[in-house]
């Protein structure tokens, strides 16, 4: 029988590209496929409102858009009718999977029911996840917090989730009210593997090797999704690899410059200059965060105006070269 979330021959778990609002954007996704390490990717959320046109929606979604890595579109809405309708919209474009999000805890997104705001209801989480596994023939995965406010729902919608019939879950294990401030609570990890019968996908705080590991070992959790780890560090997958294989990786310099041409190229050209320079700050803002030599500079590369790209990308490529090439 063939295993969802197989480990490879070297015994390395399955390796998800987690969906980023925001920063995970095509550009990330495009730039991260460039570099590779990853089994597969996931879409940032797709929101279904009440008022959603469905097949014009379900055209923003390309499943082609990072060949040859699958890349699985996720789903954030409550309208159990439009869900599904949008489920079978995306199936017709060759999705591989489609991921229900009960995890984003944005205000504007879990003041219209969405999102994290399924927690406070398994039932209706239930009904959704449910929705979605009968509306398609492709798997169906919810990634979800450990709660809204609290964990006091944890197990039921953990089940909820289960009893769908999806295929895996995914699990960030913080609440809504944690946001992404507090450590993630892995044992809650545990908790859902030892609960449950599907598979469980540990998210969150993995930052590098040594932390993938320990997500392993103390979760028993059967595959890694990776998501700010990866923008701070777009090798990360490769690292892990490289520890199951025991064969080194080293990344070189030449493999970064590719990673940001693949991210420049794919940024519109038709967007103001001042969002083109803003994108690209941000995904440095990482870079710089997670290294440090370039630590002290972080915050006045983020503040500095700068005329166009071309400027900015003049200033900040050489420092992060030096950074970069200090950790070597």
């Amino acid at each position: 029988m063939k295993t969802l979330l197989p480990k490879n021959s070297d015994g390395c778990p399955y390796l998800l590209l987690a969906p980023m609002e925001g920063v995970g954007d095509r550009n990330f996704r495009r730039a991260m496929a460039s570099v590779g390490g990853f089994d597969e990717a996931v879409t940032e959320f797709l929101r279904v409102p009440s008022n959603a046109h469905v097949v014009s929606l379900a055209k923003h979604y390309d499943p082609y858009e990072i060949a040859p890595f699958p890349l699985a579109a996720q789903l954030m809405g409550s309208d159990i009718e439009l869900m599904a309708a949008m489920a079978r919209e995306i199936e017709k474009k060759h999705a591989p999977r489609i991921d229900l999000n009960c995890g984003c805890p944005s205000n504007t997104v879990t003041g219209r029911g969405a999102g994290s705001s399924l927690l406070k209801d398994p039932n209706l989480l239930h009904q959704v996840a449910k929705a979605l596994v009968k509306a398609v023939s492709i798997p169906v995965s919810v990634k979800l917090r450990s709660g809204f406010d609290d964990t006091s729902l944890f197990k039921e919608n953990l089940l909820a989730a289960q009893e769908s019939g999806a295929s895996f879950i995914t699990l960030h294990p913080r609440t809504k009210a944690d946001g992404y401030g507090p450590p993630a609570k892995w044992e809650l990890i545990a908790e859902a593997k030892a609960l449950l019968r599907i598979p469980v996908v540990g998210n969150g705080d993995i930052l590098n090797v040594s932390d993938a590991l320990k997500m392993l070992q103390t979760t028993s959790c059967d595959a890694l999704m990776i998501g700010r780890g990866s923008v701070i560090n777009p090798f990360i997958f490769h690292q892990i690899r490289a520890h199951f294989s025991g064969r080194p990786f080293k990344p070189k310099w030449s493999d970064l410059l590719g990673y940001f041409d693949a991210y420049i190229k794919d940024i519109p050209e038709i967007i103001p200059e001042r969002t083109r320079v803003n994108k690209m700050k941000q995904l440095m803002g990482f870079l710089f965060k997670g290294n440090e030599h370039l630590l002290a500079l972080r915050q006045t590369m983020l503040t500095t105006t700068y005329q166009d790209l071309g400027a900015f990308m003049d200033t900040a490529m050489p420092l992060l070269e030096k950074g970069w090439k200090a950790v070597l």
